[in-house]
This record gives structure tokens, C-alpha cells and sequence, in this order.
């Protein structure tokens, strides 16, 4: 076991920190979900909003792997999240025989007024703590969110963890 000041104690109690944190915030994200539903979508199809909404263009073969879902799964999802309206498939500038997903404005429209309502609801709670303790959450989530970015798989390569948010 390592000690908390050595390097690996540090990122020992990092990591249980984090997933403390992760826990929280399924539960107050349960605790929200009557102020902040995600209706229409699912949060499966949650997932495949957030992938486009970084990864505009992609295949359904390449959304497959980021998602580490089956094909046929990734394409009924498509198929649902195309009837509300919030992606759209069109042809591949590079294959005549990909389609690529982007989402709609009304798909943009959506997540941008889902994470609001989000985000407010997690104001309340934030407020309430010291200037210091937001100013180091930010600090410390802006450098999680820098990791989980150098460890990622880069467009193209496969291997590495692909981390979604939902």
C-alpha cells in the first residue's frame, strides 16, 4: 500500500476521490431527473448524442467502437435518434458506401438545453461552497478531463479506453 504523500499515494487518493465523486453524482443526477429529464432520448441515446456532438461525421462502424456497442444496436439507436429529429445521415465525402451522422440543430438545440438544466441544477450545490473549494474543483476536473483526453484512443486507432459521459 502506498503512502498518501508519495506519488503513488496521490493518485491512489485521486482515484478514490473520483469515483467518490462519480457516485455523488449519480445521485444527484437521480435525484434530478424529475427537474432535468432526458426525454425524448434515452441516456443510451444520450450516449450516442454526446459521440456525435464530439465526433461530427463518423461512420455508424466508428460510432460502434467509441460506444463499444454492437452494430445492430448503434443502427436502431440512429434510427430512433433520426425520427426525433436530432441526427442526420449523409453521404461520405470519402466512400460512397459510409454514411456519416451528424446531428440536426434540433439535435444541438437539445443537448445544449439538457446540459443548462443541468448545469443548474448543479449550481445550486456548488454555490454553496467556498470560492477556494470551486476554484480547486475546477482546477481538478479541467486536468481529469485533460487525462481522460491523453488516454483516449485518437480518431483512427484502436485500443485504449474510450471514456463517454452520459
Amino acid at each position: 500500500m502506498h503512502s498518501r504523500t508519495s506519488p503513488g499515494g496521490d493518485r491512489d487518493a485521486a482515484a478514490q476521490s473520483t469515483r467518490e465523486i462519480i457516485e455523488l453524482l449519480e445521485v444527484l443526477w437521480s435525484r434530478g431527473r424529475d427537474a432535468t429529464p432526458t426525454a425524448p432520448a434515452s441516456s443510451s441515446q444520450l450516449r450516442v448524442l454526446y459521440a456525435l456532438d464530439r465526433n461530427e461525421g463518423i461512420n455508424l462502424r466508428t460510432l460502434g467502437e467509441v460506444l463499444s456497442s454492437a452494430p445492430s444496436s448503434v443502427s436502431r439507436m440512429c434510427d430512433r435518434l433520426h425520427a426525433l429529429g436530432f441526427i442526420r445521415r449523409s453521404p461520405s465525402s470519402s466512400s460512397r458506401r459510409e454514411l456519416e451522422l451528424r446531428l440536426t440543430s434540433r439535435g444541438e438545440s437539445y443537448l445544449r438545453d439538457l446540459r443548462a438544466r443541468r448545469e443548474r441544477a448543479l449550481l445550486e450545490t456548488i454555490s454553496n461552497m467556498t470560492v477556494e473549494d470551486r476554484a480547486a474543483l475546477a482546477r481538478g476536473l479541467a486536468g481529469l478531463c485533460r487525462a481522460v483526453e491523453d488516454t483516449s484512443p485518437k480518431s483512427g486507432e484502436r485500443g485504449g479506453s474510450a471514456v463517454e459521459t452520459a
